[in-house]
């Protein structure tokens, strides 16, 4: 084996400063990522070609019954048709590699689309009420009958949607955010079926802005949540799943190769892809490789962490030096040894 390969293998570099590092790196990429992300963008793009084949039809039957409500459905559903569009771009281009511009790759794009469709259904929802509150006050005159017809056959497509993306990689956050688009649609048709009947039964047209008012009240609660995730994730949260301050208590007592650790910093590109950095101290005897290699398998253990970078500290830092490291990153007069163990 030559020199260069040998340090290619090794991943040691060293630098001309005072003390010694060591980084070692966990790159640890399930083998399903690509198989889930097809199956995704197979399962969007279907339901982005259902939802807007029948938004069309149900556009063409509310101009031919008078419906406002099926017209109002139906752009819901339009916007519905360029969000699922949206999450099927960014599916796609999850695939797209690392380059030396984006280092992380595209993966994030995904999480993005969750966050402005989040954002959408809230604005929808704003917009239910806005038209709940407009029909209440002066209640339109409503074809029963031919909105029963196109609400049954729209719960039919949205509950063919909704199995659609249910039953794919519910853990992917772009597809979760999709699917309460489509829920909001099932429940949409719903609410439709049911004012429809009364309508037909009673005369009482209040009762169409009534069962919006709950359908929106549904999907309120859905789009905040999967917003709020998102937003946490986009603004480099620790998953729920972690908590730092307890890491930093339990991985010394469970590997008795490390003394102590710090500098935790925990983030996560998807939700189903977290990344771990922190600083470990291990006794005067132990092998820096060894170390690396021990906290990265216990961190893949316990959390399925999916990239995890070890910085070795041959001495734990006083107080003072501790400060300076977390609050200025990586300025320190230093000799560095980078250790990068292989990937998984």
């Amino acid at each position: 084996m030559t020199k260069d390969r040998a340090a290619h293998n090794h991943h040691d570099h060293h630098h001309g400063h005072g003390h010694g590092h060591g980084h070692g790196h966990g790159h640890g990429h399930g083998h399903g990522h690509h198989h889930h992300g097809t199956d995704n963008e197979r399962r969007l793009l279907w339901a982005m070609v259902l939802t807007g084949a029948f938004m069309v039809a149900e556009a063409i039957g509310g101009v031919l019954t008078g419906s406002l409500a099926l017209l109002a459905d139906a752009g819901h559903m339009l916007t519905d048709s360029a969000s699922l569009a949206l999450a099927w771009v960014a599916a796609r281009l999850a695939h797209r590699p690392a380059n030396g511009r984006k280092t992380y790759g595209y993966h994030r794009v995904q999480v993005l689309a969750a966050f402005v469709n989040g954002m959408a259904l809230l604005l929808i929802v704003v917009w239910i009420l806005i038209e709940a509150v407009r029909r209440l006050l002066a209640p339109p005159e409503v074809a029963g009958t031919g909105m029963l017809g196109i609400a049954m056959v729209g719960l039919l497509v949205n509950i063919g949607v909704f199995w659609l993306l249910h039953s794919g990689d519910r853990g992917n956050i772009n597809v979760r955010g999709a699917l309460l688009h489509v829920l909001g649609d099932l429940l949409g048709s719903v609410a439709a079926i049911v004012a429809a009947i009364i309508i037909m039964v009673t005369g009482w047209m209040p009762i169409d802005p009534l069962l919006s008012l709950l359908a929106a009240a549904l999907i309120a609660r859905s789009a905040w949540k999967i917003t709020a995730q998102s937003a946490h994730i986009l603004l480099e949260g620790a998953p729920a799943h972690i908590d730092s301050e307890q890491l930093i208590h339990d991985l010394p007592r469970a590997l008795d190769d490390i003394h102590s650790v710090h500098h935790v910093h925990i983030w996560s590109l998807t939700p189903e892809r977290v990344m771990i950095t922190l600083h470990a101290v291990p006794h005067e005897a132990v092998d820096q490789d060894q170390a690396v290699r021990s906290i990265r398998t216990w961190l893949r253990t316990h959390f399925d962490a999916d990239h995890v970078t070890v910085q070795i500290e041959r001495q734990a830092l006083c107080p003072d030096q501790h400060d300076v490291d977390r609050n200025d990153h990586g300025q320190h007069v230093s000799e560095h040894e980078h250790a990068h163990s292989p990937s998984r």
